[in-house]
């Protein structure tokens, strides 16, 4: 059971995402521990594919007090691991125009490793997003009248 410690809320209401990938990412020192402990942001992170790597920027993962000194910089770029086959995919869907690559999630596989979810995204327009929130109105409408009507 994969456990996860935070998502990126804004990245559903703000694009429609399509292919999705799991990848490991570079942590140093504390950073574990704190992203164990569940101090981590994602507000405006975002991932870009650089000679053949992946990184991860403005991923703020809070300084672990009892590291002290040995605390890395919180929003420093993060190398994300995945395969080349992976990386040369993904630059080949981001290259197209209007397309970023976002993380959706952060978590802990059944191994106990740092994994982050990240989706190729594409920026929803205003009636986009007025479209996807009358749909969410009516599925809450629709199960409560179905809760209510099982009593």
């Amino acid at each position: 059971m994969a456990e996860t410690i935070a998502t990126n809320k804004k990245v559903f209401r703000d694009y429609m995402l399509s292919d999705r990938w799991e990848c490991g990412i570079e942590l140093k020192g504390g950073e574990v521990k704190s992203v164990r402990a569940g101090h981590v942001n994602f507000k405006d992170s975002f991932a870009r594919v650089f000679e053949d790597e992946a990184y991860l920027y403005n991923l703020y993962i809070d300084p672990y007090r009892q590291a002290s000194y040995l605390n890395e910089d919180p929003e420093r770029p993060r190398k994300l691991l995945l395969h080349k086959q992976e990386i040369k995919k993904i630059s080949g869907h981001v290259s197209q125009r209007g397309l970023l690559l976002v993380p959706t999630k952060i978590y802990f596989n059944n191994r106990g490793f740092v994994k982050v979810e990240i989706a190729i995204g594409k920026g929803k327009k205003l009636y986009d997003k007025r479209e996807t929130i009358k749909k969410k109105d009516l599925q809450r409408d629709l199960s409560r009248r179905i809760k209510k009507a099982r009593r």
